[in-house]
């Protein structure tokens, strides 16, 4: 049985992408791209259960879509929706101290060409992450982690184009 002492959270399953059981991924801190593991470990109603990777290919320095051994189709890996995801600390080579978010935190969010604010945060207590996000005026917005809100990621310049349904930053 793995205990919460022999993990760290790294993220959270975002949705499913495609037919063969590919789920995409969205990562709170820079362990999976870092390190290597042979399997990542999911809250399964409490309980931690390993999952072995059987291939990824990162999206984004923040993204990626991960491919699970006997999960091979969509009804499999829907079960995986909303779950976090936990790295195993015995395979955390860094010894640099870990630090939580900074895979996007200090992005700069645009959408419609127009910046809306830098993230400084991200809210992952639900089902659907959030990316916590403060405007030129000092106001807090949550913005879905939609990966179909997202058109480039640019991390050179530490930018994320959104496109965002009208009226999203209204609400």
């Amino acid at each position: 049985m793995i205990k919460p002492q022999e993990v760290i959270k790294i993220g959270k399953v975002t949705k499913t992408h495609g037919v063969s059981g590919e789920l995409s991924c969205i990562f709170i801190n820079d362990i999976f791209g870092d390190d290597d593991a042979p399997y990542l470990v999911a809250d399964i109603d409490g309980i931690f259960v390993p999952f072995f990777i059987e291939e990824y290919r990162f999206k984004s320095d923040v993204t990626a879509l991960i491919k699970f051994e006997d999960i091979d189709d969509t009804d499999s890996a829907k079960l995986l929706l909303g779950r976090e995801l936990y790295f195993p600390v015995k395979y955390i080579t860094d010894s640099e101290p870990l630090n939580y978010g900074e895979g996007i935190l200090g992005y700069k969010i645009y959408s419609a060409e127009k910046l809306i604010g830098t993230i400084e945060g991200v809210d992952d207590s639900t089902a659907n992450v959030l990316f916590s996000v403060i405007t030129e005026s000092g106001e807090e917005l949550l913005i879905p982690a939609v990966d179909d809100f997202v058109e480039t990621i640019d991390d050179e310049k530490k930018e994320i184009l959104m496109n965002l349904p009208e009226g999203l930053l209204d609400i």
